[in-house]
């Protein structure tokens, strides 16, 4: 169960979504029961159906960023920009000295140390330093940084979803790869599980007595990074801020003494509960970084249930899952899913597991 290819599945391309549902909620969900492998299959707008009243449910408010910039260098070459780290940079943020946060750089050749990067005549960038592929820039503009982005960022779509260079190729991206609940800006990619979620269904959830909890962990670039370690135990995850408030801890550690269900939205919820659990086993609130890798033989301390998207082959995200529900059943799920013509990632449908 350390092997990477013992995380691997065959998927036809015509299963991955390359747009949303037409309803947020008109989605489909795979219930898998992780004690027998059961497969049962709903609407999302059905989940309801599947929480308890004394249920704890649990999402990542994190907003996506349009960190996408494209521009060209003092030389005149074409360059791209990812914003890796803009909670960061608000952070560390100086108005003298302008914006400064960790960037990918794509371009023909590698812009070295002092190169400037120019996006339109009021925003551009200077490469401070870099280090292993990453990129230190300072972003100056006459006014707010944050403006300018959301005047001409594009949305860090993940690569399987093919919109071209054409900004108004699909407008809608902007507010459908964005949780209803979003509010803490700094993502470079959305917390896919989350996507699923109107606010008619959570108003719903929240009428039969179930709480709804936010928590903030900042989708990063090591979510995606591919494992290329044989032995998935040598793999280094890259690490996400995140936040969990004190009123936050109170209610799920809480639900936890009563012998109530801690339900995750999404992967990301998972690891920040877990990390954050990892020294009393009661989740601890406060800021910090969170680089914990889940895979087959951790043993859950918060979570008991969870919703997720279905993830690529190899990747962390189905390691994780084959923690929680088992890498067989999780496998033998994904084929069914498969059969069933489920729509595949960051897009598509989803499963709760309990």
């Amino acid at each position: 169960m350390f092997s990477l290819t013992d995380y691997d599945y065959k998927l036809p391309e015509e299963l991955i979504a390359q747009k949303p549902a037409d309803q947020r909620d008109g989605s489909r969900l795979l219930h898998v029961d992780r004690k027998n492998g059961k497969l049962t299959h709903y609407k999302f707008h059905e989940l309801s159906d599947l929480l308890l009243p004394a249920d704890v449910l649990v999402v990542n408010n994190t907003e996506v960023i349009p960190g996408r910039l494209l521009g060209n260098k003092d030389t005149g070459g074409k360059a791209e920009v990812l914003i890796l780290d803009y909670a960061g940079g608000r952070i560390k943020r100086n108005e003298n000295r302008g914006f400064v946060c960790k960037c990918l750089v794509k371009s023909s050749k590698h812009p070295k140390i002092g190169t400037s990067i120019f996006f339109d005549k009021e925003l551009k960038a200077e490469i401070l330093n870099i280090e292993d592929g990453i990129y230190d820039l300072k972003f100056l503009c006459r006014d707010n940084f944050e403006k300018h982005i959301y005047r001409i960022g594009r949305v860090p779509l993940p690569p399987y979803i093919k919109r071209g260079d054409d900004p108004d190729t699909f407008t809608g991206d902007r507010t459908s790869y964005q949780t209803v609940y979003a509010s803490q800006k700094g993502a470079i990619a959305a917390p896919t599980a989350g996507l699923h979620f109107s606010k008619k269904i959570l108003d719903k959830i929240k009428e039969s007595g179930i709480k709804v909890v936010e928590i903030t962990l900042h989708v990063g670039y090591g979510t995606f990074l591919p494992v290329r370690e044989p032995d998935i135990r040598g793999h280094k995850m890259h690490s996400e801020r995140y936040s969990i408030s004190k009123e936050a801890a109170q209610v799920i550690n809480c639900s936890k003494l009563k012998g109530n269900r801690v339900v995750a939205v999404g992967t990301t919820c998972v690891r920040a509960l877990e990390y954050a659990a990892k020294r009393s086993g009661n989740v601890e609130n406060g800021n910090g970084s969170c680089d914990l890798f889940i895979y087959p033989g951790y043993g859950f301390k918060v979570v008991d249930a969870m919703i997720t998207n279905f993830h690529l082959p190899k990747s962390t995200l189905l390691m994780l899952v084959s923690a929680f529900g088992g890498r067989k059943k999780m496998l033998d799920a994904y084929r069914g899913a498969i059969d069933k013509k489920y729509r595949f990632y960051s897009y598509g449908d989803a499963m709760f597991i309990a």
